[in-house]
């Protein structure tokens, strides 16, 4: 009896690191949307320091290969669309993970793990860079304050 309920237990790991991972990329390419919402041509403001800061956002995952293979460098995938002058910004991030022994003997039967036996998670964000009354009034701010008069 022990063997098996192992064996179950075993098999609720698996899905609950991919969720735990699925929740910490949503929420930091949901974060990194926002922040590319105001990126502007002025100042210094890189793409390096845009996905520098979605990657201390995917910090939270633990950099063990069940979670997240890093392969000496940080090796999350991630690509931003968009920024303040555009009507809709995207932020992609994809991660690779190291299955479990017995899921992942499964995974590569069937057929769900990449070249290097990795299970890979891919998560896509996309939002308003800007909310829908900014464009009705051409995107100029200093129009903006007339739709609240009478």
């Amino acid at each position: 009896m022990i063997p098996i309920i192992f064996l179950l237990l075993l098999m609720l790991i698996q899905p609950a690191i991919l969720l735990y991972n699925q929740i910490v990329m949503e929420n930091a390419a949901a974060e990194g949307c926002r922040l590319l919402s105001t990126c502007t041509t002025m100042g210094g403001h890189t793409q390096e320091k845009y996905i520098g800061y979605v990657q201390r956002r995917l910090a939270s995952v633990p950099p063990l290969d069940i979670f997240h293979v890093s392969d000496g460098e940080n090796a999350w995938m991630i690509e931003l669309i968009g920024d303040d002058s555009s009507a809709i910004v995207t932020v992609r991030i994809t991660n690779r993970a190291q299955p479990l022994p017995l899921i992942g003997w499964g995974t590569r039967l069937l057929g769900l793990t990449d070249a290097d036996g990795c299970l890979v998670q891919t998560v896509e964000i996309s939002m308003p860079s800007q909310p829908d009354w900014a464009f009705m009034y051409g995107g100029d701010p200093s129009r903006w304050p007339s739709q609240w008069e009478d």
